[in-house]
């Protein structure tokens, strides 16, 4: 009779968002151990074509996860050192088969070990989210139908409800709303894959902006000293301006911002060119108000300028003041 130290179960687990064939040394150590090798797939499946392409003879096992486990059972009984590579949905009905059988008495008499053959770098599940928007873009009849138009208002909710999870300091609302935000992008991205010549990925979005944050960073990524934040905020706007080649400092800024923080962008910008401070613009008083909309414009644009000058953001000052009333509001509702 063989030793029974000399068999074993050995069960490995990769990464789907790792390229196949890219294992961990344990991994492919077991696998040139082993006298045979079983998985669920034939050499169809990525993972296991990487395996038979090194030299490696795989062995498709077929039926049910209980199959599965006769199958490996009986070939370490019969002397065997088995591995089994788990297909990339986890497997999870044979795993809690072996959980099960592992758990009887008496235990089989060889060793059963569950090895990673890979694991995920961090980022790695944005892969997973452009597999399932690519997915949903080919078979879900509503997700068929949108438009960068179709799709801005939600970009937009979404945006809000981000600001507004971040109002409320609940880490858990704003992980979901961010989650809700980086759909949209992949959404987008999605989309503009399938405009012709001047179309693009979530790749190329994400490569724009590795290359600007690298290049923006000279005192990261180059040799390039900054001594502080203001440094590295003028070098930011220095070599924002060589590349953008801008006729106005007003150039750039979205006049659909809300107004407040529309305020806010122009009066940065208009510090570069119009006499004041160098971290605010003077606002020129309006002469005897022709009307009550221009005289609290006026007062409005002034408030936004002292906000500016103590380095408040007037657009978030204003939501959190208003927030505080609709808790007042709400408390004196409710009698408490």
């Amino acid at each position: 009779m063989t030793d029974p130290s000399t068999r074993w179960i050995k069960v490995v687990l990769t990464s789907p968002r790792v390229a196949p064939g890219l294992l961990t040394r344990s991994a492919w150590q077991v696998f040139g151990d082993a006298s045979a090798i079983g998985a669920s797939a034939g050499p169809e499946r990525p993972d296991v074509q990487a395996l038979v392409g090194s030299g490696v003879v795989v062995q498709q096992v077929l039926g049910d996860a209980h199959e599965q486990w006769t199958w490996l059972t009986d070939s370490a009984a019969s002397g065997g050192q088995v591995a089994w590579l788990v297909g990339e949905d986890g497997e999870p009905a044979l795993l809690r088969v072996i959980a099960d059988e592992l758990n009887r008495e008496p235990r089989p008499e060889y060793e059963v070990e569950i090895v990673h053959g890979s694991y995920d770098v961090p980022g790695a599940r944005l892969i997973d989210l452009v597999r399932v928007m690519d997915r949903l873009r080919r078979n879900c009849p509503w997700d068929q139908e949108q438009t960068h138009e179709s799709l801005a208002r939600y970009l937009l909710e979404e945006t809000y409800e981000t600001l507004e999870a971040i109002d409320t300091g609940a880490y858990d609302h704003l992980r979901e709303e961010l989650g809700d935000l980086l759909l949209q992008i992949a959404f987008h991205s999605r989309i503009a894959e399938e405009t012709p010549d001047e179309g693009f990925s979530i790749d190329d979005v994400a490569a724009d902006i590795v290359e600007k944050l690298v290049r923006r960073h000279p005192h990261v990524f180059g040799d390039v000293t900054a001594a502080d934040a203001a440094a590295v905020e003028a070098n930011w706007e220095a070599i924002k301006a060589a590349e953008k080649q801008r006729t106005s400092v007003l150039e750039g800024i979205p006049l659909a911002l809300p107004a407040l923080a529309l305020a806010d962008k122009v009066l940065g910008r208009a510090a570069k060119v119009l006499p004041g401070a160098p971290d605010s613009a003077a606002v020129s008083p309006v002469e005897s108000p022709a009307s009550d909309d221009e005289r609290i414009g006026a007062a409005l644009l002034d408030l936004v300028r002292q906000a500016r000058a103590v380095g408040v953001d007037p657009e978030q000052a204003l939501r959190q003041a208003t927030h505080r009333l609709a808790d007042e509001v709400r408390s004196t509702e409710s009698g408490t």
